[in-house]
């Protein structure tokens, strides 16, 4: 079975138009011709792709389901294309982290790749969406927190950082100097992150301590209980790691605390191995394991 590039590209445009003459002016076509190639196409799909009625066409759950690998195919080969046409022809290097991580991650690591002959992209998700891009070959490199081995995948630790309490240098606690127990800090807003594993058990621990009805606001990403902290009087409960810079400028202040630890936040660099060679990507994991001498 075979299917054209020209039939997804009219799919996609029936689908966002809702309509078979919109889609085919689009493409410079007659209506009946657009009709007949969406038909023969799911003739060989063996499926329903429109429900047509006289406002037009209206996808259905299969039309639906389908449209992503059509426009992941439709979006490799302009990839394919651009590559091919770049003047430079530089190699390029998919990344993806954790939200949290992003301001962590993507500035020092770009600041460290400035003079390479690589272009690296950019972008956020989910540890488990990381990991199944990477396999799937969407990505070349991930950041994740810690997560069983994967099959087909080399994982390196990078860095394990401590959940810590910060607030804004003005903050009543900021300036104290010795350890407080957790029960003096649940005498102020509270803006806990969900950094994973233990941070329910935190927010449960704290409400324990706090006066009844006084809300406890556990936020993602790690940036949402930093700027509750930063400009709302809040005390945040955040990996070190995701307010290093902040907390080297000033702009926050690590409280110190009786509590031995709260939790830990492990991070994680997954790639896939492959049996060629990628200068561009060994040169973005050197880069990367640099950071993390940095962060420690």
């Amino acid at each position: 079975m075979s299917v054209s590039l020209d039939d997804l590209e009219l799919l996609l445009d029936v689908a966002e138009l809702g309509s078979f003459s919109q889609a085919a002016a689009r493409r410079g076509w007659s209506q009946p011709q657009a009709s007949q190639r969406v038909a023969l196409l799911e003739s060989r799909l063996g499926a329903r792709l429109f429900s047509r009625h006289r406002r037009g066409a209206e996808p259905t759950a299969a039309c639906m389901a389908f449209l992503p690998a059509a426009r992941a195919a439709l979006d490799a080969l302009a990839e394919g294309r651009e590559r091919l046409a770049g003047a430079e022809g530089l190699p390029r290097v998919r990344v993806a982290c954790l939200p949290s991580l992003a301001g962590v991650v993507f500035g020092p690591l770009l600041a460290k790749l400035a003079e390479a002959p690589l272009e690296i992209r950019c972008d956020t998700d989910h540890s488990p969406q990381i990991l199944q891009q990477l396999l799937g070959g969407e990505l070349d490199i991930g950041f994740v927190l810690q997560r069983p081995a994967v099959s087909g995948l080399e994982m390196e630790a990078l860095c394990d950082s401590p959940i810590v309490a910060v607030a804004a240098p003005s903050h009543p606690l900021a300036g104290v100097e010795q350890a407080q127990p957790l029960g003096r800090l649940a005498e102020h807003p509270l803006a806990p992150q969900n950094w994973g594993d233990g941070a329910e058990e935190l927010v449960r621990r704290l409400r324990r301590l706090r006066a009844p009805g006084r809300p406890i606001h556990l936020s993602q990403p790690a940036s949402a209980a930093r700027d509750l902290a930063l400009w709302h009087g809040y005390v945040a409960f955040v990996p070190r790691l995701s307010v290093r810079q902040e907390l080297e400028w000033g702009a926050l202040r690590e409280l110190p605390l009786q509590e031995p630890e709260l939790g830990r936040w492990r991070l994680m660099m997954a790639w896939r191995a492959g049996k060629r060679p990628d200068a561009a990507k060994m040169m973005t994991l050197e880069a990367a394991r640099a950071l993390a001498r940095d962060w420690r």
